[in-house]
């Protein structure tokens, strides 16, 4: 099982993430969406991912409309993750601009999760999240029983950074977590540390 910590807005927290012993395979970065307190604007992100790395950094997007796609196709990213993308547009993103594509479904119900079908030819990984965005609500996993092995899954929505993260080994093959790694807001070393060690202590196990 990997991860992905999301939400990173400063250069501390993203060079620690990186030179981290156990590190993650992505960190995501607030694009478009404005309404989120991780949100990056556009300058700051720019300088924030020009670095060496050997993580995959994600684009998170909300609904993007060509602007922002064009500001940022040629910026140091290696996945886009899409909200609210239907089918057609997410194929037209992933062929024009040469990136590995997470398809985001927020669940709800199982219809919800039904959803991966129309996307499973074309994304790289289906992110199964909650209803909630940036405010870290959850959902029922066992929706997810039925969808198969063959798609690999990223799985968010108010999961602890001090959970027993092994329950979640058969459920899903990503964690990805952003709200519990914070302290009054911003992201804690402490919490991320503890998180990356945990999930490399789970991946010894297996």
């Amino acid at each position: 099982m990997d991860a992905k910590i999301c939400g990173i807005n400063d250069a501390n927290t993203l060079n620690y993430i990186i030179r981290h012993n156990h590190p993650p395979k992505f960190i995501g970065f607030i694009v478009n969406y404005t309404k989120s307190k991780r949100y990056v604007d556009f300058e700051k992100l720019k300088k924030l991912i020009r670095i060496e790395k050997k993580i995959n950094f994600v684009a998170v997007l909300v609904n993007p409309d060509e602007n922002i796609l064009e500001k940022i196709k040629n910026l140091n990213f290696n996945f886009y993750q899409l909200y609210d993308v239907n089918p057609q547009k997410t194929k037209f993103i992933k062929e024009k601009y040469n990136k590995k594509i997470i398809t985001a479904l927020t669940i709800e119900n199982k219809s919800d999760v039904e959803k991966y079908k129309k996307f499973e030819s074309i994304s790289d990984i289906i992110l199964f999240d909650s209803k909630g965005y940036e405010k870290s609500l959850g959902f029922n996993h066992k929706l997810l029983k039925d969808v198969p092995s063959s798609i690999t899954k990223m799985l968010a929505g108010n999961i602890q950074y001090d959970d027993s993260l092994d329950k979640y080994s058969k459920i899903t093959d990503i964690i990805d977590i952003s709200g519990s790694l914070e302290t009054s807001g911003k992201k804690d070393i402490s919490k991320i540390n503890f998180f990356l060690e945990n999930i490399n202590k789970i991946k010894n196990e297996n």
